[in-house]
């Protein structure tokens, strides 16, 4: 979603925000701005439609500077994408930042507008710069007028303020979305995720809901940032150091992030594994003392997720079935936080979430924990996250940062932490028998070096893309535990090259979906190697007889016969009982990519989306 960084420096902060802006374009916008206090202590604004470059322009043609200063993409929800509608909004000497939404913005609108308030925006946020500012004629303290402010407030909000008549602080307030506070020897940093501070410090102090945070200039006299509840008692937090390092947002050599972060898998998924495997069995320790000792309780699991987690653990669910003989169930989390629940006895929720800040699926799991499951458990990528720190029960993926709007890497890292969670509680149940382990065991050790032999096909899938391009319409097919990474296609597809594209097991074709069949669809089918290949290939036929495209992904060895309008890419080794579906997913990256790169979309932000979805 929208990004938002704030800076109060013994320095000029304009080159630390649009920096800090541009280590942020990653989440998505449509428009950029900034606001400084310059040093005759008046605000200074400068906002522009489009690329965080043209306000950078913006900001040569027509300077402006100072040491204390916010700044802020957005991305659009109240209002279309435009200079009027762009980041910050001010009111009477006071000027915001906000990430998330003011859900009751209408009603405070039409209170504020009978006070004789008049909006510059379609906005929910410009009501909250003139709520701040009415509450001030009462209460000349700016944190206290915050303080006040926020009591009525509905929603999910990030924001950052400052005040013409409060020139050498900055607040900072949290409910629902994240941020954080970076100290530095010079200054004193706010932002709504770490990679925007990296490169300034590495000392991070992550606000809670509610909290609200005054910063200032370090100083040896005075603390640089203190922190309240949002009753207005003081809460003492020590800052956390966080050891990724400045250059982990960086593209290095590659043209895209999407296309290094594809690249990066083999060593994101063996950091993954590190010490949760050893040569030939799955190390329970890794589990957690917590854990362990839950496991042997949990008779069903529950799985919540969005969006590509909600496809990883789609395959998990069947991993839990086959391995640990346990039912499982698959949620949307937008939908499970909302619906009643038929809850069984002895069930564990597992909540999957990339950036641990997705606004839906850390509701559910803050639902979750209101709940008799036996346990609660996250399943993240980033350990500072608020699921992360929220969980009673951990397992972290190893991926890194993930720039790329598309998940790749956090997709993959997801499958095989489920897959060796699956192993776990068979094992912690007994099921697990010393041969199957040894077997998954060694496909797992293994999977690394079959991904990197995977980014072997590059070449023979960029010729794919070559003709994929003439499809307005594609339809991906598959069977059990793959035909959700056939989803994940779909959605890759439809996430950057922009073409209409939907996934059907390949079992239910004939119940509808065979109507699309003609040669202007292309059809994307996943073919392994197990005991349901006959029936797919029998499957494809009846695609092939009624004019259909294929592109079929198999493994070596399997006969498919190749002619016209049927095309075979051949995985270089298989089959795997365990990882295939780890597998089947890479080729599936890197053909969504080179088609997007041969229809000229911006792939790592791709339109209408963000990042990370930190709004319901």
């Amino acid at each position: 979603m929208c990004g938002i960084i704030g800076a109060v420096s013994k320095d000029d902060v304009v080159p630390v925000l649009l920096e800090g802006l541009k280590r942020l374009e990653y989440r998505g916008y449509d428009s950029a701005g900034l606001a400084v206090l310059d040093g005759d202590n008046h605000l200074a604004r400068r906002r522009r439609q489009g690329k965080v470059a043209l306000l950078a322009d913006e900001i040569l043609q027509h300077p402006c500077a100072g040491m204390i200063g916010i700044a802020h993409t957005r991305w659009a929800t109240h209002g279309v994408p435009s200079e009027a509608n762009a980041h910050p909004h001010r009111s009477h000497g006071i000027a915001l930042v906000h990430n998330g939404i003011i859900e009751n913005h209408e009603s405070l609108r039409q209170e504020l507008e009978s006070r004789g308030y008049r909006f510059e925006s379609d906005t929910d946020t410009e009501t909250v710069a003139h709520l701040i500012h009415s509450i001030r004629k009462e209460r000349p303290d700016l944190c206290s007028a915050v303080l006040e402010a926020q009591r009525c407030l509905k929603g999910a909000y990030a924001l950052l303020i400052l005040d013409e008549g409060s020139p050498d602080v900055l607040i900072a307030l949290r409910m629902g979305s994240p941020m954080v506070i970076g100290f530095g020897r010079r200054a004193t940093y706010v932002a709504s995720d770490v990679t925007a501070l990296l490169p300034l410090t590495q000392d991070f102090l992550f606000l809670e809901d509610y909290e609200v945070s005054e910063l200032r200039v370090p100083d040896d006299s005075r603390p640089s940032c203190r922190v309240w509840s949002g009753a207005g008692t003081p809460i003492e937090r020590p800052p956390t150091r966080i050891t990724l390092v400045p250059n982990a947002a960086e593209r290095g050599t590659f043209r895209h992030f999407m296309l290094k972060e594809i690249h990066e898998q083999p060593r994101a998924v063996a950091e993954t594994l590190e010490q949760r495997i050893s040569r030939e069995h799955i190390l329970e320790s890794a589990l957690g003392y917590r854990t362990r000792e839950i496991l042997p309780q949990v008779k069903a699991v529950h799985l919540v997720a969005c969006g590509s987690s909600y496809h990883a653990g789609l395959v998990a669910r069947q991993w839990f079935e086959r391995l640990a003989q346990v039912p499982a169930a698959v949620e949307i989390a937008s939908e499970y936080r909302y619906r009643p629940l038929c809850l069984p006895e002895g069930t564990l929720l597992v909540g999957i979430s990339q950036s641990g800040e997705t606004a839906d699926t850390l509701a559910a799991f803050r639902r979750a924990k209101t709940m008799p499951y036996v346990g609660c458990l996250a399943i993240c990528n980033v350990a500072e996250s608020a699921m992360m720190r929220e969980a009673e029960l951990g397992l972290l993926t190893r991926a890194g940062p993930e720039i790329g709007v598309a998940s790749t890497k956090a997709f993959v890292t997801q499958l095989t932490l489920l897959l060796w969670l699956s192993l776990g509680l068979a094992k912690s149940r007994g099921l697990l028998t010393e041969d199957l382990e040894k077997k998954a065991v060694m496909e797992l050790r293994h999977l690394p070096a079959l991904l990197e032999r995977l980014l072997g096909l590059d070449s023979e899938i960029c010729n794919w893309a070559r003709l994929l391009t003439q499809y307005d319409h594609a339809l991906y097919v598959a069977r059990e535990m793959h035909e959700p990474i056939a989803r994940e296609g779909a959605l890759k597809l439809k996430e950057i090259a922009y073409i209409q594209a939907e996934s059907y097991p390949a079992g239910e074709l004939k119940h509808g979906p065979l109507a699309l069949i003609d040669p202007k669809m292309a059809v994307i089918g996943l073919i392994p190697d197990n005991h349901l290949t006959d029936k797919m290939k029998s499957n494809l036929e009846v695609i092939r007889a009624r004019d259909g495209h294929l592109f079929l992904v198999a493994d070596p060895g399997l006969e498919i016969l190749e002619g016209k309008n049927v095309h075979v890419l051949r995985l270089p080794e298989g089959p795997a009982e365990f990882t295939s579906p780890i597998a089947y997913t890479l080729p599936l990256q890197l053909l969504a990519y080179h088609v997007a790169i041969l229809r000229n979309h911006d792939v790592d932000q791709p339109r209408n989306l963000a990042k990370s979805v930190t709004v319901e």
